[in-house]
């Protein structure tokens, strides 16, 4: 395991326990590398919410049709895909801090790039890039979740992804502003390049330094033929069965209640933000959650509040119950992540930066698989049998965290 290094002790702790001597200062400075970390998942989750908030605007300008603008998008997931062989690699060797710091400006830069693209091939490299430096950028500020989280006796993971799913709703207010200045997409992201640049200056110096393992036998190589530690798989498949509910409600929510709930008007957005607002709410709830009940129990109700809100949403198709069913929903995918994602990076056999994109890659699939998937069930049956197929999802995360030894 790696060793590290807390500046205010002076010394070297393994694996980040904590002494109970820390004097009222030092409390406060685990505290301030708490806000550091959080605040490095708010500015992902924020560079993210600020391109797909000006998404219609670059369509628009480049006069991009459907098909074209769908086709164009795949290269954001091309750009994480091809990333992630060696993001962990990378990671492990030179260290989570640095590629955070890294990987997250360069994140900017490249949504910055996005608002200067004029045509259909400029578009799809930066997306590309942004896909690539994303995938760097979200391993690394994960590990250093992973890291912050052993610094503390109490579950803190979930406020992390809650500062993600929080910076998706600042992200959306200030598209809104900048628009009611009409300023193009490039000066917006010009001004989100600046926010992250000080986010990152008033911050990097708090985030955990961890020393890269020497020893070649604690070196691991990204491969699925070659993982010691088999859980990790497991892990990955029940995020991916998340990830998979997960991406339905971002990009098919709009359409059910649009198309089967007959919703009117503006109330088409309500099952989305409904979705949004209760797992940004379930995330913050999550570590409270899990000291208390533990990461098992809490597993096995989020899996089964997805199916029972999936399903309320296929039997009951009307405004208000399905409005609850996607509230429910949200509830459930929100704990999911950040428990697998902590038991990962908590693996004593595989490095945290590798262990990461194991499970990160894996459940990746669902959220790239998982709405393409829905696409076509719709079309060969309908759109309410297509999200009662994904509704078993939940069931398999709370059957196999019942059946995992780890959470025993």
């Amino acid at each position: 395991m790696p060793l590290i290094d807390y500046r205010f002790l002076g010394k070297i702790i393994p694996n980040g326990k904590i002494k109970k001597s820390f004097t009222s200062a030092k409390s406060s400075y685990l505290n301030r590398v708490r806000w550091a970390t959080a605040l490095f998942f708010f500015g992902m989750g924020f560079c993210f919410a600020t391109w797909a908030s000006r998404i219609p605007d670059i369509k628009l300008a480049l006069q991009l049709s459907e098909a074209e603008l769908g086709t164009l998008l795949f290269a954001l997931p091309i750009g994480q895909l091809v990333a992630m062989p060696f993001s962990g690699k990378v990671v492990t060797e030179y260290g989570s801090r640095k590629i955070a710091i890294s990987g997250l400006f360069m994140y900017a830069v490249c949504l910055t790039l996005l608002g200067l693209a004029t045509t259909s091939w400029h578009l799809a490299l930066t997306l590309f890039l942004f896909g690539f430096f994303g995938n760097f950028c979200n391993i690394a500020v994960n590990t250093q979740g992973v890291f912050t989280q052993q610094l503390f006796e109490k579950p803190i993971m979930g406020s992390f992804h809650g500062s993600w799913s929080l910076a998706g709703f600042c992200g959306a207010l200030l598209g809104l502003i900048v628009l009611a200045f009409q300023l193009s997409p490039f000066a917006h992201f010009v001004i989100v390049l600046f926010l992250i640049a000080i986010l990152i200056f008033l911050n990097y110096s708090f985030l955990v330094k961890v020393k890269s393992p020497k020893k070649e036998e604690e070196k691991e190589q990204f491969s699925f033929f070659k993982i010691k530690d088999k859980s990790l798989i497991w892990l990955g498949i029940i995020s991916f069965c998340c990830m998979a509910s997960e991406g339905i409600m971002f990009d098919w929510s709009g359409v059910y209640f649009k198309e089967i709930i007959k919703a009117p008007g503006a109330l088409v957005i309500l099952g989305y933000t409904s979705f949004m607002v209760t797992m940004a709410i379930g995330r913050f709830l999550s570590d409270v959650l899990v000291g208390r009940f533990g990461p098992r129990k809490v597993l096995i109700v989020s899996g089964l509040m997805i199916s029972f809100g999936l399903y309320l949403a296929v039997l009951l198709p009307f405004l208000i119950p399905c409005t609850i069913a996607f509230m429910l929903v949200g509830l459930g995918v929100s704990n999911v992540v950040p428990i697998v994602f902590n038991a990962a990076g908590n693996s004593q056999k595989v490095p945290t930066g590798i262990a990461l994109t194991i499970v990160s890659s894996i459940s990746f699939l669902g959220f790239l698989i998982g709405p393409p998937f829905i696409g076509y069930i719709a079309e060969l049956t309908s759109l309410k049998y297509s999200f009662a197929i994904i509704g078993v999802f939940g069931l398999f995360i709370s059957a196999l965290t019942y059946n995992l030894k780890m959470f025993r």
